[in-house]
């Protein structure tokens, strides 16, 4: 445990030298935000919704601030897989599942608290339907970073699935292309699920992709009340622990049928 302690900090470390990258993605998310948030405008113009705009904002916004925890990728071992210099990590006396899960654990972590704070800030100083709008209540806040974390544990599963599976193929894009398809538009990301139909939300929130950020920004602004948390919390567990498994599995045969290329 202590050497996944020192690996997990380490990287936190290294994901503040990155100063420069994470104000241009904060820039970057918040022009998008604001694209986001015009055509919601434009559509409410036309017709109007259920949901009301000040809580669709809100849902942009934290999309747009926890982003970099969806989209995040361990690229030191895409390349240690393409080059065959992941024998060396091999070597090492850790189990090799739980060491990258750590660090991209770590990534993901502080990437988006470093553009996650700042945009937050700016997004409620923004007007009124434009930007973000407080928490429901202070248990809901509470609920949501809770959900939130159990969100990072499916969110690193997945990661560790497509690393699995670029170990086999050698090349990560196509795979990481359509899981990240799948992720962008069942998470919420692409269209808040609030304003998908009813009956396709029944099957939508039952997926994982619907645990990472949809069910933690639902209990921020109430959409889910805070006596759904247990049932969430469960849903979530549950399918982190399903997706850790697989990960287990799929490292474990990758492992014992490992054909190192490169020199």
């Amino acid at each position: 445990m202590r050497a996944y302690l020192s690996v997990f900090r380490m990287r936190l470390k290294m994901e503040l030298q990155y100063r420069g990258a994470m104000i241009g993605g904060i820039v970057c998310q918040m022009f998008f935000g604001i694209v986001l948030v015009a055509l919601y405008h434009a559509l409410y113009a036309s017709k109007a919704q259920a949901m009301p705009i000040e809580s669709v904002a809100t849902y942009v916004w934290l999309q747009q601030a926890f982003f970099r925890m969806m989209v995040a990728t361990d690229q030191d071992l895409y390349d240690k897989i393409k080059t065959g210099n992941i024998s060396y990590d091999l070597c090492r006396p850790v189990d090799m599942y739980w060491f990258y899960y750590t660090r991209i654990a770590a990534q993901k972590l502080m990437g988006s608290l470093m553009r996650g704070i700042p945009m937050m800030l700016v997004a409620f100083l923004l007007p009124k339907g434009w930007g973000m709008t407080l928490p429901y209540s202070i248990s809901g806040l509470f609920s949501g970073l809770l959900a939130l974390f159990f969100g990072l544990l499916c969110m690193c599963a997945l990661e560790n699935i497509t690393m699995a599976i670029s170990m086999r193929t050698l090349d990560p894009k196509g795979i990481a292309g359509m899981l990240g398809l799948l992720m962008v538009t069942f998470s919420g990301n692409l269209l808040p699920l609030t304003l998908f139909p009813d009956s396709w939300q029944k099957i939508i929130t039952m997926l994982p992709y619907a645990q990472l950020l949809d069910a933690p920004i639902r209990l921020y602004s109430g959409e889910y009340p805070v006596s759904d948390l247990p049932l969430i919390i469960i849903r979530q567990a549950g399918w982190a622990a399903v997706l850790i498994l697989l990960g287990i599995w799929l490292w474990e045969r990758n492992r014992r049928k490992m054909i190192i290329q490169g020199g």
